[in-house]
């Protein structure tokens, strides 16, 4: 008989095969093979971004360190979308009594100032919040200048001024589908609005970092530094209406919330809006040129070599308010005018000529704005249009 080879390698395979699976364990009373144990699961990485910090309350670390990329990140509002009202607490809402001109465009402040802590009443000049305060301002543009509300507007920017430790910080944050984000190059945004009839379509500007120092800068012994500019006694010496009152001083309310020390209405001086026929003229028109002028026409601003003060608390029949006096370094523009103010007659003065002229070289404020205020130029007109001309001699 002829035995196949094949046959008996298949035979042995199997009989190897065999004894291989009970040599190892194959029997009923065998332990079963042990399966590799898994590698435990690697716990989530903690995040030490402050800025993505859950928080219902305001993420003061955040804003005392770092420049967030959004501006939710700082949980400032209630609602995130709506920068406009409901802070968090601390946080409150304040106005002031004569406004920057930012074309046309509606405005929202808030301060917020640290648990315990306080800063200094002062009648004349600036006051100064405390480190860790926060003064937010959201900028809305309207379609229609004569109607008010949130449906009449677009959202445009949010600026921070944060008081950390090493001084004020300015921070920009743009507005696009309900999100704002930080923004450091400035950006331009085409708007279209009616104002008395007057369809006027523009490219509103959001200032760039480097421009926002421009007007807040003040420079003294060579060193410039970054300065709230609406912090004035005059313009935030107004009635307010809160939830707790139906009227109150506003700088009697920061004082009542344990602010602000020192609080002496008795002599403060006062501003009003512009379009209060009821209030003196020049307070009205001092009140505008102070909030949009002196911020850098004062001795530490970014105007100061033009010798032109424009600060509500200086006399305006002064030749450093203006009156008479030549201004160095502009052409005098199309009309050729030598004076900053000449009594009597707004229309040859340079005060008002540089609010109508609209070339970059020659209006004024040089940032901020792109469109004529006729209502501002207007006031500032009729005032000087109202001083005795004997108070100087443009000659």
């Amino acid at each position: 008989m002829i035995i196949n080879p094949f046959k008996i390698n298949s035979y042995l395979a199997l009989l190897c095969i065999t004894l291989s699976v009970t040599g190892c364990g194959g029997s009923e009373d065998a332990e079963p093979p042990k399966l590799a144990e898994p590698s435990p699961e690697t716990p989530p990485v903690e995040t030490t971004d402050v800025c993505q910090a859950q928080s219902t309350t305001v993420n003061w670390q955040a804003l005392m360190s770092k420049d967030c990329q959004n501006l939710h990140d700082y949980s400032l509002f209630i609602e995130p979308s709506n920068p406009t009202s409901d802070p968090r607490s601390p946080g409150q809402l304040y106005q002031l009594s004569t406004e920057l001109f930012s074309n046309y465009a509606s405005k929202y402040r808030f301060i917020f100032i640290p648990e315990n802590s306080t800063f200094n009443f002062s009648a004349t000049g600036r006051m100064e919040p405390p480190v860790g305060s926060v003064l937010v301002k959201t900028f809305a543009l309207p379609y229609d200048t004569q109607v008010s509300g949130k449906g009449n507007e677009v959202l445009i920017e949010t600026r921070l001024l944060i008081h950390r430790e090493t001084g004020w910080t300015a921070l920009t944050y743009q507005w696009q589908d309900q999100q704002a984000s930080l923004i450091i190059a400035g950006a331009n945004i085409s708007h279209t609005l009616n104002n008395q009839g007057e369809q006027l379509t523009f490219d509103y500007h959001i200032p760039s970092k480097a421009e926002c120092k421009v007007c807040h800068q003040v420079t003294t012994e060579h060193t410039s530094v970054i300065k709230p500019i609406g912090l004035k006694t005059h313009v935030l010496n107004r009635q307010v209406s809160t939830k707790q009152h139906s009227s109150i001083n506003q700088l009697t309310l920061w004082q009542n919330n344990g602010w602000l020390n020192n609080v002496d209405l008795t002599q403060a001086p006062q501003s009003f809006p512009i379009d209060d026929e009821s209030a003196d003229l020049t307070s009205r028109a001092k009140g505008y040129l102070d909030i949009n002028c002196a911020h850098c026409h004062n001795p530490h601003g970014f105007a100061s070599i033009s010798g032109l003060r424009l600060g509500f608390d200086v006399s305006h029949t002064t030749f450093e308010y203006g009156i008479c006096k030549q201004p160095p370094g502009w052409d005098g523009g199309p009309d050729g005018l030598a004076y900053d103010i000449v009594p009597g007659n707004g229309e040859k003065s340079i005060v008002h000529n540089r609010q109508i002229l609209s070339a970059a070289k020659d209006r004024m404020p040089p940032i901020g704005r792109e469109i004529v205020h006729h209502e501002g130029a207007d006031l500032v007109k009729r005032w000087i249009d109202s001083l005795a001309p004997s108070i100087g001699n443009c000659q």
